[in-house]
């Protein structure tokens, strides 16, 4: 079975509204451009759990976020497991990406490629140390939850979010078929 067939809205072309934004999902198969990748997302592990966020205004999300000017991407990475869920990064496998077009007259922030960039996403292991730090102006964290795959993916789906339950059921089946 393709992973179109098996993960069949993570791969479906879709359109983010607050950009806006045509984005595809996509499987690494190379290495992506560093001078386009904008973003990063980790779905992070706690050993066989899977942790996630929950905003102050009641949305689950992935961790993640946009890269600072000439911030090294993994740098990216390590500041928003800080921010987002007061989280140490471990390790990290990247496993697919967004390949997104802007339809905004401008990049996001002057720093990005526009109007072709990627948004980087992959699956790792990350320790608990503290309270997110939720800095002003970014998401800001109510709580941080650590559960069984099964429970994500059913919280994911309960808000409408089946791109991203397909996103950890994608990045649990990789780390399984990595693990053993």
């Amino acid at each position: 079975m393709s992973d179109l067939e098996r993960y069949s809205v993570l791969f479906a072309p879709t359109f983010w509204e607050w950009g806006p934004i045509q984005a595809q999902f996509e499987r690494l198969t190379a290495p992506l451009p560093d001078a386009l990748i904008t973003n990063i997302n980790i779905i992070p592990f706690v050993g066989d759990q899977c942790v996630l966020t929950l905003t102050t205004d009641d949305r689950w999300e992935i961790i993640g976020g946009t890269r600072e000017p000439d911030e090294p991407i993994i740098d990216t990475l390590r500041r928003e497991l800080i921010e987002e869920a007061g989280a140490d990064y471990i390790n990290f496998t990247p496993m697919g990406a967004w390949k997104c077009h802007s339809l905004a007259v401008k990049p996001y922030r002057p720093h990005m490629p526009h109007p072709d960039f990627y948004r980087l996403v992959g699956y790792g292991d990350v320790r608990l140390t503290g309270q997110p730090t939720s800095p002003a102006g970014a998401e800001q964290i109510a709580s941080v939850h650590v559960v069984p795959v099964a429970e994500a993916i059913r919280r994911y789906r309960s808000i409408g979010r089946d791109d991203l339950a397909d996103l950890v059921r994608f990045a649990h089946d990789l780390r399984q078929s990595h693990s053993g």
